[in-house]
């Protein structure tokens, strides 16, 4: 069974590019995004990289910490931050995981039990699946989980609007429409009254019985 949100987010021991880390205490009480690549010097995950390394800082404003892993040893992550900073122009400064023995790709179900106990020999293809992102929460639950084809670089943009949405949304009795972005009107739950609706949001639209909008609530 895969993982589903609001699942535990397996808790791990590995060695990183900055040392080795418990996974759990090293998210602490803040969150965490952990994407996965199938396999260092690759064109696409080399962009990826860059980018995340580009945004960093937003995802600090968000008390968000990122964290990369490739099925690939720490020693050939190393070699690979050169190229990142070549093809991107951006300093890796955050930790990637070295997963030799495929032991987290496995724990978080990105390959099959029966792929074998290293990631020598291995090519991107074998490790097609190795290609998902995970936000989660300071209650170390899972809060999404995203896939992607080996062809398809990934959208940061869209992981910092989600958490924007998750963040809010877990302190107020709201909801975020399609393609929702900071600022913009928010979506009422059915648990809130229409009574309640007006102490606790002011002014609110009724576009259906079940569709009601109001301005986005200040944190």
């Amino acid at each position: 069974m895969s993982l589903r949100i609001n699942d535990i987010a397996p808790d791990f021991t590995a060695e990183t590019t900055q040392g080795s880390i418990k996974f759990h205490d090293w998210i602490g009480d803040g969150w965490a995004v952990l994407f996965s690549h199938p396999k260092n010097f690759t064109p696409v995950c080399t962009t990826e990289l860059g980018t995340m390394a580009g945004l960093e800082g937003e995802f600090k404003k968000r008390n968000v910490k990122i964290i990369g892993i490739s099925v690939d040893p720490v020693s050939s992550h190393d070699k690979w931050q050169a190229d990142i900073k070549t093809a991107t122009g951006h300093t890796v400064h955050y930790p990637l995981i070295g997963d030799k023995d495929l032991h987290v790709a496995k724990l978080y179900e990105m390959l099959p039990a029966g792929a074998g106990e290293s990631s020598e020999g291995r090519t991107p293809a074998d490790n097609a699946t190795v290609r998902s992102v995970y936000v989660i929460g300071p209650d170390k639950k899972v809060k999404l989980v995203l896939t992607y084809p080996m062809t398809t670089g990934r959208n940061f943009d869209e992981i910092l609007r989600v958490i924007d949405s998750i963040q809010l949304t877990a302190k107020h009795q709201v909801a975020t429409p399609a393609n929702w972005k900071q600022g913009e009107d928010v979506i009422i739950t059915a648990a809130v009254s229409n009574e309640d609706a007006v102490k606790r949001f002011g002014a609110y639209e009724t576009v259906l019985p079940y569709l009601r909008k109001t301005k986005q609530p200040s944190a």
